[in-house]
């Protein structure tokens, strides 16, 4: 294991005090990172020898100052030796801490992380999803896998976090763990918000993520054509719970709905608006915004459906839902059945409510966006880029709009 050392005195002779004199600074350098510590002593920068790093001259304060600065160097080497002896990954922060007498005092960046993911599982349902929880959950043990692969060290001094780490944690994302791009980023940004809370606490003394840009690849969002949604709901499907698990994706498809949301969907959230139509009126379990959705004659029908079945006569639900994984595995079965090429998920049926269900049928932008519980319109208008039906549309108005005006 390398390790480049270095020991420099110096004087920071731009402060100089009243009396004209400068204080006396250790710079300790480990595998090219720095750290800095006073040492409390005040010098007249005339008496300095920068090049032999000691104080001129061979009279008393010279002779003790020398000899203090000795003693220091002594010292650092032997910290130094030790944790060289030791085989583990250190750095210039252990240096310093040993030296001050902090060592004991350390932040540590797992030991933070798990703080944090047991809080967390407390507020599973109250301020978080489940699944939001197992994602800082993921993310703690690839960091935890990153350090003991890179360092071999269980743990790591939060104060070591820096910009390089930060990178090489990613490059370890994209590499050891197969993760793609956006996949990574998500990671690093949960990770982030364990540091951001390090710095709140001053347990690490600058940001490290303050040049590290985050920047997602744009995705193609996948959904099912007028032609596909329409296959799928005519399709004869023998089978209880492939029936029940491609009524709920139609009933998604329809409704904008997640499956968390329509897992949680009770009869309460079913409301009779003032012209009469029924409304489903429910907040969105990922951010905790407000839904107000019309309900079309398609996830009606889909309700009468199953207003018999025990789960829903008991309100324990508006429809019978299975497990998010096992929805995810029969929906390929359903795909294969229904001649459908698109990898089916739970998640795809929001995507086709905002594309072929409403941007598609000229249904404003901001009406789905609420209906979709989005704060931000920019949320929305990922899925109005994919139109093309749109596009063509609008530019057809604008066209005519011209022609009215003589332009173009």
């Amino acid at each position: 294991m390398s390790n480049s050392f270095a020991v420099l005195f110096y004087l920071k002779d731009k402060r100089l005090d009243k009396n004209g004199k400068a204080g006396l600074y250790l710079r300790l350098t480990v595998n090219g990172q720095r750290s800095v510590i006073s040492l409390h002593r005040k010098i007249d920068p005339e008496k300095w020898d920068s090049r032999m790093n000691k104080l001129k001259g061979k009279g008393v304060e010279a002779e003790e100052l020398n000899r203090f600065m000795s003693t220091v160097r002594h010292k650092i080497n032997k910290i130094h030796h030790e944790l060289v002896e030791e085989g583990e990954f250190f750095t210039v922060h252990d240096v310093k801490d040993k030296f001050l007498g902090n060592d004991k005092r350390v932040k540590m960046l797992l030991e933070l992380f798990d703080e944090h993911n047991q809080q967390m599982k407390k507020l599973i349902d109250i301020e978080f999803a489940l699944g939001t929880y197992k994602r800082y959950h993921t993310t703690r043990n690839h960091v935890a896998e990153f350090i003991k692969t890179e360092f071999r060290k269980s743990d790591i001094p939060i104060r070591d976090v820096d910009l390089k780490f930060i990178k090489r944690f990613e490059f370890f994302l994209k590499t050891d763990k197969k993760c793609n791009h956006n996949s990574a980023l998500k990671y690093i940004n949960n990770f982030k918000k364990i540091i951001r809370m390090a710095v709140a606490h001053e347990w690490i003394s600058k940001d490290p993520f303050y040049n590290y840009k985050v920047q997602f690849k744009t995705v193609e969002r996948e959904f099912l054509s007028k032609e596909e949604l329409q296959a799928l709901v005519d399709k004869e499907i023998t089978g209880e719970r492939l029936n029940v698990v491609r009524d709920m994706f139609v009933f998604c498809c329809y409704t904008g709905l997640s499956y968390v949301d329509v897992q949680k969907l009770h009869p309460e959230h079913i409301v009779k608006h003032i012209d009469g139509s029924l409304w489903i009126k429910s907040q969105r379990t990922k951010t905790k915004s407000r839904l107000g959705i019309p309900l079309l004659p398609t996830a009606l029908s889909i309700m009468e459906k199953y207003k018999n079945h025990p789960k829903v006569i008991n309100g324990d639900c508006v429809l019978p839902v299975l497990s998010n994984q096992k929805s995810n595995a029969y929906l390929k079965e359903i795909a294969d059945l229904c001649g459908i090429k698109k990898n089916l998920t739970t998640h795809l049926a929001r995507h086709t409510f905002a594309t072929t269900v409403t941007l598609s049928n000229g249904v404003p932008i901001e009406t789905v966006g609420q209906m979709l519980g989005h704060k931000n319109l920019r949320t929305t208008q990922h899925y109005a880029k994919i139109i093309d039906r749109k596009v063509s549309d609008d530019m057809a108005a604008l066209k005519e709009v011209l022609g009215k005006q003589n332009i173009g």
